[in-house]
């Protein structure tokens, strides 16, 4: 799915996922391929304090005892700042690092299709990469629709 403004679309599955390195905390860095050998799903959302993604997050926070057993790392992106990502951890007690696609502003988002430039965030999209670091399935939602976890995981089962 394209529009005028952003004319990438989302990466599909059988790409090779760009490897990045995020903020995960106002000190510490995080890179995707740091997690070879295991399967990552990576949610781009919006806006931390937003309602839907608030729901969305909340919907992988309560599944994460079904992404354990398989040791799936959940991780959000957003462009929102580590500080920002922070507080809202706390307040959603979140069990799963959010990360800062801050600056340079949605610079990730971009590689992966998932950044609307007329709104200056990502997009709501979903990506579960293999442990090989390939994508196995993405997935571009409505952004006032709150997509659930039910794609991952059955992308999840068929690993």
């Amino acid at each position: 799915m394209t529009n005028a403004a952003d004319p990438t679309p989302i990466l599909p599955a059988g790409t090779l996922a760009p490897d990045f390195s995020l903020s995960a905390t106002p000190d510490q860095r995080l890179r995707l391929s740091e997690l070879r050998g295991r399967p990552v799903v990576l949610v781009f959302y919006p806006a931390d304090w937003s309602p839907v993604c608030g729901d969305e997050l909340g919907v992988f926070n309560a599944a994460m005892p079904l992404f354990k057993p398989k040791q799936v790392q959940v991780l959000g992106i957003s462009v929102d700042s580590a500080w920002c990502h922070q507080a809202f951890i706390q307040a959603r007690k979140l069990q799963f690092d959010l990360l800062a696609d801050y600056e340079p502003k949605g610079a990730v988002s971009r590689q992966y299709g998932a950044y609307d430039g007329n709104a200056g965030c990502s997009k709501r999209a979903l990506f579960l990469v293999d442990k090989n670091g390939q994508i196995a399935w993405s997935y571009l939602s409505p952004v006032a629709i709150n997509p659930g976890v039910d794609g991952v995981l059955d992308a999840l089962d068929r690993l």
